[in-house]
């Protein structure tokens, strides 16, 4: 598989989640915002997150590595699927972070230079190049 690269100057991009949490649970997190420990429940969350990932590390490198995860922001550039699809190649795309494929890769090209992809995280691609590629997410 040809090596791809993250893109030169690529931005880190939050993704919005959503959760569910008890009420009592929830009361604990309004009670240590306004006692100062966290600016606010955000906060609060993403230290808890935080710390868990720090505490799992190892566990998420050694998993990296065995999968062959590309770890962070991946993009795939129309002048990149170009020149694999000139090479007669197809990519397995596998990232662990953000896919973000160029907003001008058709969905022909997607088809034709990428045959697997596994994302755990986010995918950032036009509907069209997602609904192409849907049949090949793992």
């Amino acid at each position: 598989m040809p090596a791809l690269r993250p893109a030169a100057n690529a931005k880190p991009v939050d993704e919005k989640i959503t959760i569910n949490v008890g009420f009592v649970d929830l009361g604990q997190i309004d009670l240590l915002v306004q006692e100062g420990f966290y600016a606010n429940r955000t906060d609060l969350i993403r230290t808890a997150i935080r710390n868990q990932l720090a505490a799992h590390a190892e566990a998420v490198k050694q998993v990296v590595s065995r999968r062959t995860l590309v770890l962070g922001i991946q993009h795939l550039a129309r002048a990149d699927l170009e020149a694999v699809r000139a090479r007669r190649e197809t990519l397995d795309v596998r990232v662990l972070g953000l896919l973000n494929i160029a907003a001008d890769v058709t969905p022909e090209l997607a088809l034709q230079t990428v045959s697997s992809v596994v994302v755990l995280g986010s995918l950032h691609a036009s509907p069209a190049v997602k609904a192409a590629l849907a049949g090949r997410l793992q």
